[in-house]
């Protein structure tokens, strides 16, 4: 089986860092496992040093910068809470790749061989071409799972799993599952997917599209056709073929894998021309996004996925988030967004797994947790290892923009999971 493109394109680099890097970035010190005196990177007796890796910036303007203060609140728990067996995590930010691979590279060796950290979490990007390095050294490495390096490695997980397999592995139903509620049922129903033109929206159409169809969906039209570096001024062609996309007519939903600048362009697009099925999208659940109107009316009706409980959820783990961020934003009351969740939730589970690591904190006594790994009731639902390396936790609710606030179409819930091909 060939290897996948992203991981494919990172590994002349990864290769040329690492040869550059020489001894400058060992998992131990310049000594073996278990040696007299032999000490772990980022480890001490005091702290444990983790790092980020996070869009900040991109050229399109999109930001997930909030990822790093949901990040910074998890860890303002553990340390209000005693640290992990005493000791106090030693969070240094994120690092910004402005979604450039070059740069994502450069930001996980800067943090392994210059900061010394002993993991990475969160790492949220659209390119990983650090991901090869970072497994190279040994690096636990924790974030949204939805590109393939999350799905494989042995030190790299996801917060909600494997959320891209491999073939053998299994596909998360939330979304076609979620869509079929909305449209009262999948029988006889169509669905446009649509994706950026990059190895990430090619993999979406090609798991969306099966995981749609496993549901019952007829999957009308799905194409990775979209440029992912800029979005386009003229979104005519893309409204015509899929409005004609089901026979000569326009689908029962249209479902976008793109980001935020995008989507606005194509449902304002879609809208303009007449249309009046479901729009759906995994990434416009921001109340930040209200605040222009041109925005919220692009964003109004649209189903949004989520891959945790909604923020207007009133359980108790859910209250815990909002004093979280509330007491690492100063004690400000923030609009909540997801680029916050999935930093905390990256940083949660590297969290209770340094806890099950026990006091003897070093990679292998990390991996050996890891390994067997399993709790139940988090935002995300029910977690294993090392099932999430090779699936998703398949859960996950949707919420719709409607007049100007979010409300749930979809409760939070776990579904089965299919084969992926």
């Amino acid at each position: 089986m060939p290897r996948r493109p992203i991981r494919a394109l990172a590994a002349a680099a990864a290769a040329l860092a690492l040869a550059s890097a020489c001894n400058s970035a060992s998992t131990r010190s310049g000594t073996q496992p278990g040696a007299p005196g032999a000490t772990t990177r980022g480890v001490s007796a005091t702290t444990i040093k983790v790092g980020g890796i996070v869009s900040m910036t991109s050229a399109s303007g999109y930001s997930k910068k909030d990822t790093d203060l949901g990040a910074k609140a998890r860890y303002l728990r553990a340390n209000a809470e005693g640290g992990v067996h005493g000791r106090r995590i030693e969070y240094l930010g994120a690092q910004d790749d402005g979604q450039d691979p070059g740069k994502n590279l450069a930001a996980a060796r800067k943090l392994v061989q210059q900061d010394q950290v002993f993991a990475v979490a969160p790492m949220s990007s659209v390119t990983f071409s650090g991901a090869d390095f970072l497994e190279q050294e040994k690096v636990p490495t924790f974030g949204w799972g939805t590109l393939p390096s999350f799905c494989g490695p042995k030190h790299i997980y996801g917060f909600n799993g494997c959320l891209v397999p491999s073939p053998g592995g299994t596909l998360n139903q939330t979304w076609p599952e979620g869509i079929a509620k909305v449209l009262g049922g999948a029988r006889g129903k169509s669905v446009a997917v649509i994706a950026n033109d990059s190895d990430a929206g090619k993999f979406g159409i090609r798991t969306f599209s099966q995981g749609f169809a496993a549901a019952g969906f007829t999957v009308s039209y799905a194409k990775p056709s979209v440029p992912g570096t800029a979005v386009p001024s003229d979104w005519s062609a893309y409204v015509k073929d899929i409005l004609g996309s089901n026979g000569g007519k326009a689908p029962d939903a249209v479902v976008s894998v793109m980001q935020t600048p995008h989507n606005i362009g194509l449902f304002t697009a879609l809208k303009r021309a007449g249309y009046q099925g479901l729009l759906s999208d995994p990434t416009d659940y921001d109340p930040g996004l209200l605040a222009k109107d041109a925005t919220r009316q692009a964003l109004d009706g649209v189903h949004v996925l989520l891959q945790f409980e909604p923020f207007e959820s009133q359980s108790p783990r859910m209250a815990q988030f909002k004093a979280d961020i509330k007491a690492a934003a100063g004690g400000q009351d923030v609009p909540l967004n997801m680029h916050m969740l999935t930093g905390y939730m990256s940083a949660d589970l590297f969290v209770s797994m340094a806890q099950k690591a026990g006091r003897d904190l070093t990679v292998e006594s990390f991996q050996a947790a890891a390994q067997s790994f399993s709790d139940t009731g988090t935002l995300v639902g029910d977690r294993s290892m090392p099932k999430g390396q090779k699936d998703s936790f398949g859960c996950g609710a949707l919420v719709q923009l409607r007049g100007g606030r979010y409300e749930v179409s979809v409760p939070f819930a776990c579904h089965e999971p299919v084969p992926f091909r």
